[in-house]
């Protein structure tokens, strides 16, 4: 649906040509203001008042608390908002900037549904964890604001003030995030509230467990969490900076009452290839998690929203779509991606390169932007909650819409090594100089990076494939290889081919009836073991659970036409029952075992020997009619009738 867009040329600082944007567009552009914010603000409250206000953008950012305090003021909702000068306008690169202002006015243009959120409730019961001096001069601060318990572990005296609680103890383990701690205390003692003199202290006791809203460490050692940083309502500081524990201090008053918890994790658990039957598969979320939030859980993983921070690792790791980021979906990441190449390739530009950032990145454009070079007309940037649900499914597809290169620029809290097997994983399908990662803090060396930067021709005929991620990265990969063929994968890739040994193999299907996605499988009618490569996830538990070790795997991507057909990894002839002529099992196997079992006493009459040799039903045949069924019992009593109990009486 065609949108408004109202743009600003910021002091004349930027050039737009709104008559050209409009018809390179399709969206109604008036003539840009040149100060929105402050004298010609008007036009943004007419903007927002009018009839097509709910399809209203403003080209603006910087000013966004302006538009949105205007918004309250006439109690309208706020408007969408667009970057259009720090992203395209302000750039050293002298080529014309309206092929990137189109693409990034069609990709604003798109729907978003709105992210599913968890209510999270805080009454302020705070833990306060640290030596006395630091832990109670906290808890004096907080008593006003938090209901404060503080847990000394080596306390001499206990102060004399009921204002908030104190325990001794010594902390066993803690679990659970904002809202809901859970805290295993050692040791505990609590305090005794009666008498004359100092309070006393109950005996200890091992075990006790408490909950609370937040935790406050100022121990200043280990933290009690992985990736502690990201364990909302945890709060750490070194107990010997006063201005890091004022910030905890200050922080902590401030997490009292109901939060919005992002539900950043879609998951499917029929999906999910982590274990079948007790034996382990698919393990890479799991490896990958940096908070613990996901546990094995039987067959599937869990995923523990509360514990989840969002980064999104385990979504682009995930081989058969189990787990899914969902904030923004996957598939909205697609069409963001699909439509802005789209649109600055109608728009006339060429060779589009894609820039991927966190907010930490989109602030290093607006820095550079600001004071220095900017970005080049030709790269586009795409800004993510998540830079880590940047995986290679999405690279590829990026790809193959026509970007010709496509650089990750990771923040501070992006997990680097995740991004690196992604990156790894896509180079290794598209070719090594079309993705890279720009791992730099400095605005300036990212623009000399980026200006400096040569990219391959992008794809001649771009495409747009739909579907999972899995069905994408497999459509644009081979519309970057229209050649076929098949292309090596790093160890741990999740496409490749199951390699098997067919002089140990003995066909008993063990891994065909645990494979989770399908991609083993046997003939109902004669003994064999078929493979379909696209299906196969690598997780592995078919090589876990073959009894004879004849299961290899081997990660590679095959982008020819076999890969989505069955072939026959293994087949032998079949038995024909002796009985009947009916083929089942194998015949090397029956053969095999008739001859080890012909020496042994239980088979040393031929008959027995023979059942072996019987296809099911023959065999039970076979059994019920043998003399020496040991299932056989003695004849049983014929039933006794009324005539039979007459008669003996008549008899007497």
């Amino acid at each position: 649906m065609p949108k408004t867009l109202i743009t600003c040329d910021c002091l004349g600082s930027q050039t737009i040509d709104a008559e050209a944007l409009s018809k390179a567009t399709g969206h109604a552009v008036a003539p840009p203001c040149s100060a929105l914010c402050t004298t010609q603000i008007a036009r943004a409250a007419t903007a927002m008042t009018g009839p097509d206000a709910a399809d209203t953008i403003i080209c603006c950012t910087q000013e966004a608390r302006t538009f949105e305090a205007l918004a309250e003021e006439l109690d309208v909702a706020p408007p969408a908002l667009l970057d259009l000068r720090d992203r395209a306008g302000w750039s050293a690169d002298p080529a014309p900037k309206l092929a990137k202002m189109s693409a990034l006015a069609a990709e604003a243009a798109l729907p978003a549904p709105a992210g599913r959120m968890l209510d999270v409730i805080s009454e302020g019961l705070c833990l306060v964890l640290g030596s006395t001096e630091v832990a109670l001069a906290a808890a004096e601060q907080l008593k006003d604001h938090l209901g404060v318990t503080v847990l000394l572990e080596d306390a001499t005296e206990i102060p004399d003030t009921r204002a908030y609680d104190v325990v001794v103890g010594r902390l066993r383990r803690a679990s659970g995030a904002l809202g809901q701690f859970e805290v295993v205390i050692d040791a505990l003692q609590q305090v005794v509230p009666g008498g004359r003199g100092g309070f006393a202290l109950t005996e200890p006791q091992d075990g006790g467990r408490s909950q609370c809203d937040i935790v406050l460490d100022l121990r200043g050692g280990q933290p009690l969490f992985p990736a502690h940083e990201k364990r909302e309502g945890y709060l750490r500081a070194d107990p010997t900076h006063a201005p890091a524990v004022g910030a905890a201090i200050l922080a902590a008053s401030h997490l009292v009452g109901t939060f919005e918890k992002p539900l950043y994790i879609r998951a499917e658990p029929l999906l999910c290839a982590h274990s079948r039957a007790g034996q382990t598969g698919c393990t890479r979320c799991l490896d990958l998690c940096p908070t613990g939030a996901i546990l094995p859980d039987g067959d599937h993983v869990t995923i523990d929203p509360m514990i989840c921070a969002g980064c999104g690792a385990c979504s682009a790791a995930c081989p058969s779509g189990a787990v899914s980021y969902d904030a923004p979906p996957v598939d909205l990441t697609m069409r963001r991606v699909q439509t802005l190449a789209k649109a600055f390739l109608d728009a006339g530009g060429h060779a589009p390169r894609l820039l991927v950032h966190d907010a930490h990145g989109a602030e290093m454009v607006r820095l550079s932007a600001r004071h220095g070079r900017g970005l080049p007309a030709d790269v586009i940037p795409l800004e993510l909650p998540a830079i880590g649900a940047f995986g290679h499914a999405e690279a590829l597809a990026a790809l193959a819409a026509g970007f010709a290169s496509v650089t990750l620029l990771p923040g501070p809290g992006a997990d680097r090594d995740a991004v690196a097997a992604q990156v790894a994983l896509a180079s290794a399908i598209a070719g090594e100089s079309r993705i890279a990662v720009l791992d730099t803090p400095d605005p300036d060396a990212m623009s000399d990076t980026l200006y400096g930067g040569e990219s391959p021709a992008p794809l001649a005929s771009p495409v747009r494939p739909m579907g999972t991620r899995r069905q994408i990265a497999r459509q644009a990969a081979r519309a970057l290889h229209p050649e076929g063929g098949i292309l090596p994968l790093p160890a741990g890739a999740p496409y490749g081919a199951v390699l098997v040994d067919t002089g140990a193999c003995t066909l008993c299907l063990s891994c065909v009836s645990l494979c989770p996605s399908g991609a083993l499988g046997d003939n109902p009618d004669l003994p064999q073991l078929r493979f379909q490569e696209d299906a196969c996830l690598q997780c592995g538990i078919c090589a876990t659970v073959c009894p004879e070790d004849a299961i290899t795997l081997d990660p590679r991507f095959n982008l020819n036409e076999s890969a989505l057909s069955q072939e026959i990894l293994n087949e032998e002839e079949p038995f024909a029952c002796i009985e009947c002529g009916s083929l089942f099992g194998v015949k090397s196997t029956i053969d095999r075992i008739t001859e080890k079992l012909r020496g042994h006493s239980m088979f040393a009459d031929g008959e027995r020997l023979r059942m072996i040799q019987m296809c099911d039903d023959c065999r039970i045949n076979a059994q019920y009619h043998n003399q020496n069924n040991p299932l056989t019992g003695p004849e049983r009593p014929r039933p006794r009738t009324t005539d039979d109990y007459l008669s003996k009486r008549r008899d007497h």
